[in-house]
């Protein structure tokens, strides 16, 4: 869903103000530029400018917290302004302009970060959905081209069974100057083990091999062993025959000697196998929807509890996928009450969808933000890794969030006050870029020319209203 809704007033629309994000205690250097409405400020005349802290109270009720600070500034000849500030906390902070009876003309609000965020940009991405080289409605490049439109600073491709997919996409956008950043991936789906199912689904996001075409199945199936269709790199493991797969699983499964008595022993050891394979892969390892109901749960809560305090995945997919209260509701509840009992775990939104068109209800549910020093694979898994990320729910008109209450906060403030106006310039670069994947041969001419001129607007445009 287009964050343009969550516009709170028009001050966004009729100024420009940036630097948008500061970092504490750094001294900043803000312009206020009107873009054409009212109000309009006289130009020479000198206005007062309170710097209000939201989070401390009003001075007259909280003195001991309460932070407002009052600037005088002179408009200039744009009819805005120009001033230096340094702000001492982490928080949002209202720019607020009086007129001569003290009372409020307009505010614009501006956020301060702690240092540990100084250079890590806000990413906003999807970590699971599908096309139709497995289930999905469209096929991956315009996949890639109907999320960027829609806002996404990256994605990845994971079909079921599948890797090769998102080496299409991959492949087809590398020389397309654009902003958004393809991920290779795929859902994995491992084979039965002597007729011992174990299929509780794993992304593998970023892995620079594929897991399923480790063995036997559809990838391979559909593609063979040939490392350029199961590798970023043209490297990976070499292939495993069925039956030696199974043997080794079934071997690994007798190692776990001590399981509780509610526990198969061979889903634990494929699951532990498969997290493994994604880390020697340079991937991040998701765990998704255990609470989808498929029949029933997805997975055992015994399973799901026992893997989570061994703490074998990367990242847990808290929100995504379904529009009913047992998937997301608990899931987040299930996150909050682990958190209480000391296990912090990163966590992530994703739709898994399995149609990028509007008309899909469920196409747009569910993103992450991850705040990160480069829009890049390695650096993308590295800070989800470090929990520098939030899972972003907007199932309904009003956008919920999920993660550390820190980085809560300041995702509330970007999806209002930022991504509306990131928004703005990555529809029409995703829009040219279906241009480019569906177009006439003239078309694509035209889409290459635009993009190339528009392709980096997007950092452009980052770096202007982000002090770092």
């Amino acid at each position: 869903m287009p964050f343009t809704q969550f516009y709170t007033d028009e001050s966004l629309l009729n100024y420009d103000v940036f630097p948008k994000v500061l970092v504490k205690n750094k001294k900043a250097k803000i312009t206020v530029r009107p873009l054409g409405a009212r109000p309009v400020f006289e130009k020479g005349k000198t206005y007062k400018m309170l710097v209000c802290a939201l989070e401390q109270g009003k001075p007259y009720d909280y003195p001991a917290s309460g932070d407002f600070k009052e600037l005088s500034l002179a408009c200039n000849d744009e009819g805005g302004f120009a001033f230096e500030h340094t702000f001492t906390s982490e928080q949002m902070y209202f720019l607020r302009f009086l007129n001569d009876e003290g009372r409020r003309i307009i505010q614009f609000p501006v956020y301060c970060v702690d240092e540990d965020l100084n250079g890590r940009y806000p990413l906003r991405g999807d970590l699971h959905m599908h096309t139709i080289r497995s289930d999905g409605s469209q096929c991956p490049a315009v996949v890639c081209a109907n999320y960027r439109k829609h806002g996404l600073d990256f994605m990845v491709v994971s079909d079921h069974n599948r890797y090769y997919p998102s080496l299409e996409a991959i492949e087809f956008y590398k020389n397309v100057p654009n902003g958004l950043t393809i991920v290779p991936g795929e859902e994995v789906h491992m084979p039965p083990v002597h007729g011992q199912e174990s299929d509780f689904h794993t992304v593998n996001f970023g892995g620079e091999y594929s897991i399923n075409a480790l063995t036997d199945g559809p990838q391979t199936e559909e593609k063979g062993t040939d490392k350029k269709y199961r590798s970023l790199y043209g490297e990976c493991p070499d292939f495993i025959p069925l039956a030696e797969w199974e043997d080794k699983m079934e071997a690994l499964a007798k190692e776990y000697t001590d399981l509780p008595a509610d526990l198969d022993p061979v889903p634990v050891a494929v699951f532990k196998w498969i997290y493994d394979e994604i880390r020697k892969a340079n991937g991040l390892g998701i765990f998704p929807h255990p609470t989808w109901i498929s029949d029933v749960y997805h997975v055992p809560t015994a399973f799901w509890n026992y893997i989570t305090e061994k703490g074998w995945f990367d990242a847990f997919e808290v929100l995504g996928g379904e529009n009913y209260y047992e998937q997301n509701g608990l899931q987040t509840l299930k996150y909050y009450d682990d958190r209480a009992n000391g296990m912090n775990y990163p966590v992530v939104g994703s739709t898994d969808s399995h149609s990028s068109n509007p008309q899909n209800r469920n196409a747009f549910i569910c993103s992450t933000m991850v705040f990160s020093p480069e829009n890049e694979r390695k650096a993308l898994i590295s800070s989800i890794k470090q929990r520098y990320s939030v899972a972003i729910d907007t199932i309904d008109e009003n956008f919920r969030l999920v993660g550390d209450l820190r980085l809560c906060k300041y995702t509330t403030f970007l999806l209002k006050y930022y991504f509306p106006l990131h928004d703005d310039l990555c529809r029409e670069e995703g829009r040219l870029m279906k241009q480019y994947a569906t177009g006439t041969a003239a078309e694509k001419e035209e889409a290459l020319k635009v993009l190339a001129l528009i392709g980096d607007r997007v950092q452009k445009h980052r770096e202007k209203y982000f002090d770092f």
